[in-house]
């Protein structure tokens, strides 16, 4: 539930937390971005434990440390209790960066959520959490401050880069794959949180589409967790047997581009598969995955509306429209908001400037809320017999996924 204090409830707190950050950053405050990549042990000592670059890391926490305190007050939390873990929660999220950062791992698409729920999980179920850490897990709000920042990352002038063919692809690859995977859900009685996020991540942009719906829907932490392990699992093998695929069938670099932009699920596998093929396949694919990461602002804000409203309907209350504002995530607003601002408000040369400060910033805390949830989970909940069935849908939704995509990859693109 969203929390209020002093007439702020925490969507706006969200927001205005976001905003502050941003507008810091684009008045030129220095926020120090560490570095995290690494190829062999020498490189951890020699250059992540470097002196400047710990000294990074240090001032990097002390700046989110007051972000999350005065978001924590605002939120009517005692600041002292959210401190006095969340040094402890920051070297957590530090370590899941770390191990993110190794070459090997990037080239398999393991991103830091996953490894910060690992992390967490391992803790909360080997050695379990203790109370004074609990008062610093706050998932859901690191999470939102995430997805705010997000935002200035949905870049809508990028849908010009990728052309009539890029937009017509990505806009009936999203509606068919989202209702189509949204379809199956319910013909398997998957609970409705469960089916939005499933279809989001696999017609849209994987694990952003899952934690921006999942903050939409107010979901639960542990269906959000499980959507995003399916995601980055299946990624994977794609990222590798697609290309192969492609060539098999004969494919050109334009369509197999389109194939892969379309239907592969993160950014970064995308980028990984489209240069295994050649240049011009990473060009299209990379268009590809751009307008369809665009169409998530226009995603969030309409997954928000209809679920105000099908809640509203479900408590037998009309669905007056302050009824649909007062259930409205608020921190939706921010993150079109955000996206609205680096699209069409600031040069591009400000944008190119500050997108790296901000990226680094949103990568904090998308750890912190991943580790904070995996040490709020208990791993047998996570995969339980009875989640096995959203992984055939899931896979169900994947394989649906890549059929038609590749039917428009060949008539848009051949």
């Amino acid at each position: 539930m969203t929390q209020k204090t002093k007439g702020i409830s925490e969507d706006w707190v969200v927001v205005i937390t976001g905003f502050l950050l941003i507008g810091a950053v684009l008045a030129g405050f220095s926020f120090p971005s560490p570095g995290f990549k690494w190829d062999h042990f020498s490189e951890i000592t020699g250059n992540i434990l470097s002196r400047e670059n710990l000294f990074r890391v240090l001032v990097q926490a002390g700046l989110v440390g007051a972000a999350g305190t005065f978001a924590a007050f605002l939120t009517g939390k005692k600041p002292l209790r959210f401190l006095a873990g969340f040094g402890v929660l920051f070297a957590l999220s530090v370590l899941a960066q770390i191990l993110a950062g190794n070459t090997v791992v990037q080239e398999y698409n393991l991103e830091t959520v996953i490894f910060g729920l690992a992390i967490g999980l391992l803790i909360n179920n080997v050695l379990g959490v203790p109370e004074w850490l609990k008062e610093s897990l706050q998932s859901e709000l690191f999470v939102k401050i995430g997805l705010v920042l997000l935002g200035t990352s949905i870049i809508f002038s990028e849908i010009l880069r990728a052309g009539m063919l890029g937009l017509v692809q990505a806009l009936v690859v999203v509606i068919s794959v989202w209702y189509f995977a949204f379809w199956l859900c319910k013909r398997t009685g998957i609970d409705r949180e469960m089916s939005m996020m499933i279809s989001s991540a696999v017609s849209i942009c994987g694990v952003s589409a899952a934690i921006a719906t999942s903050g939409a829907i107010k979901g639960d932490s542990k269906k959000l967790s499980y959507v995003i392990s399916m995601v980055l699992i299946t990624a994977v093998p794609m990222m590798i047997f697609m290309p192969y695929m492609a060539n098999w069938m004969g494919l050109s670099q334009a369509v197999t581009g389109a194939w892969l932009g379309g239907s592969i699920d993160t950014t970064g596998a995308v980028v990984a598969s489209g240069s295994m093929v050649g240049e011009e396949a990473l060009e299209i694919s990379t268009i590809i995955k751009f307008s369809q990461n665009v169409l998530l602002g226009l995603a969030a804000f309409a997954i928000s509306i209809y679920w105000s409203v099908s809640q509203a309907q479900q408590t037998a209350e009309k669905p007056t429209l302050k009824l649909i504002w007062d259930r409205f995530p608020k921190f939706v607003i921010g993150f079109v908001a955000a996206s609205l601002l680096f699209s069409f408000a600031l040069p591009g040369e400000k944008v190119a400037e500050v997108k790296s400060v901000i990226k680094s910033i949103q990568g904090v805390w998308f750890a912190l809320a991943f580790v904070s949830i995996g040490l709020e989970t208990n791993f047998k909940e996570l995969f339980a017999h009875s989640n096995k069935k959203p992984l055939f849908v899931f896979l169900g939704a994947q394989a649906f996924n890549i059929v038609i995509t590749l039917v428009m990859a060949l008539l848009l693109f051949r």
